[in-house]
């Protein structure tokens, strides 16, 4: 007589279900990171006709970086420190005495007001991007602190905690005005 021998078999069908739930475990609970860039407004297009817009001289503020990262502001180079400090006089300068929020010094080279403020960034064909994001990233925290001191000032509490109307009148204070253009 034969003798047939009985092996254990394991019900896969189960694994399979638990697999799936593991996997739609970790992909609900998985943070991914959010890619970060830098935040502008980019311009309205022109609907047609002569769109250029006339800037005095004082009202805007030229910055170069070449291709060594360097920073060049009227021909002499300066430190990343020394362009936030200039930077800052430029922007809060209150050139024509009418901006009741400013501390500026009134100095006849700068700017008339906050928000005639015009920013220039040329930057060299071989620039390294890590300078150019890091001259971004300064103009911004520049503009950040000022919006924050304004904020302070005017309503003494956290820019988080203000209405919608209050953020924009922030934010219209000191807008942030940057014209890019490549060497």
């Amino acid at each position: 007589m034969k003798q047939t021998r009985n092996t254990p078999s394991i019900n896969a069908g189960s694994t399979a279900d638990i697999a799936f739930l593991l996997l739609i475990f970790f992909l609900v609970t998985t943070t991914f990171p959010n890619d970060k860039g830098i935040v502008r407004k980019l311009p309205v297009a022109c609907p047609e006709g002569d769109c250029s817009v006339q800037i005095l001289d004082r009202n805007l503020f030229s910055i170069l970086l070449n291709n060594q990262g360097a920073l060049l502001v009227n021909g002499e180079v300066v430190s990343m420190e020394k362009l936030k400090e200039e930077v800052t006089y430029f922007i809060t300068n209150n050139g024509g005495g009418l901006c009741g929020y400013c501390e500026g010094l009134q100095k006849e080279l700068y700017s008339v007001h906050p928000t005639k403020a015009v920013i220039s960034i040329q930057s060299g064909k071989n620039s390294r991007y890590k300078d150019y994001i890091a001259l971004q990233n300064t103009l911004s925290g520049i503009y950040f602190e000022l919006r924050e001191a304004y904020v302070q000032r005017t309503f003494q509490k956290s820019f988080l905690k203000l209405t919608d109307a209050q953020k924009k009148e922030v934010v219209e204070a000191y807008p942030i005005k940057i014209i890019e253009t490549a060497l």
